[in-house]
């Protein structure tokens, strides 16, 4: 199957992937620009995988204010090489984080970063709401799991859908852009502000 130029220019455009990286896909998915995205998203995890274990020193700390003033965010975003951090791309990975803090409010990067004694305490709290439903006690656990599972996806940066894209989550989202960018990033905080928000 021949594969044209423009075919090549829409699937670059879509992922933002190589001109070589978006043909060999096209002629992977036999022209199929839907397998073509999946099976470039699937090399990008791989690549993102193996730079996970790289340094990251470099970066940004960027900030954003929304609303006239009444949501601030800052979060660090550390790449391996001051040449990326300066780049049109990894400004922008940051800039798109800022505003998944500012409008889904997490409350760490991710699980690791979250306090056990709060973790401890939603168990408690699912516990309780099990039991007072009148839940059998032998699924309970099950239940608290399951719920335990959903507060993480929507309290842990890495876990909740991109706000941009909710097909995916943000960590997805980070292991495309590592893909793109051929360096490890990591999203090493961010720290919210809310006017009027007691602390």
């Amino acid at each position: 199957m021949t594969i044209t130029a423009k075919q090549v220019k829409e699937l670059r455009d879509m992922t933002g992937a190589g001109i070589m990286e978006c043909k060999d896909a096209l002629r992977e998915s036999n022209g199929d620009k839907e397998k073509a995205i999946r099976i470039l998203r699937e090399r990008g995890a791989k690549v993102a995988d193996k730079k996970a274990g790289r340094t990251a020193k470099e970066g940004t700390v960027y900030g954003y204010v929304h609303g006239g003033g009444k949501i601030g965010v800052l979060v660090e975003v550390n790449c391996e090489t001051d040449f990326v951090a300066r780049t049109d791309e990894f400004k922008e990975f940051a800039k798109n984080i800022a505003l998944q803090v500012c409008s889904s409010a997490p409350l760490a990067v991710s699980r690791e970063g979250l306090p056990e004694e709060l973790i401890e305490t939603e168990r408690e709290i699912y516990r309780n709401q099990a039991r007072n439903e009148g839940k059998p006690e032998h699924i309970i656990e099950r239940i608290v799991e399951g719920k335990l599972e959903k507060f993480f996806k929507e309290k842990c940066l890495l876990e909740q859908p991109y706000i941009r894209d909710p097909d995916i989550t943000v960590g997805e989202y980070l292991k495309q852009t590592v893909a793109k960018i051929k360096e490890n990033i990591v999203i090493r905080r961010f720290v919210r502000f809310e006017l009027g928000e007691s602390s």
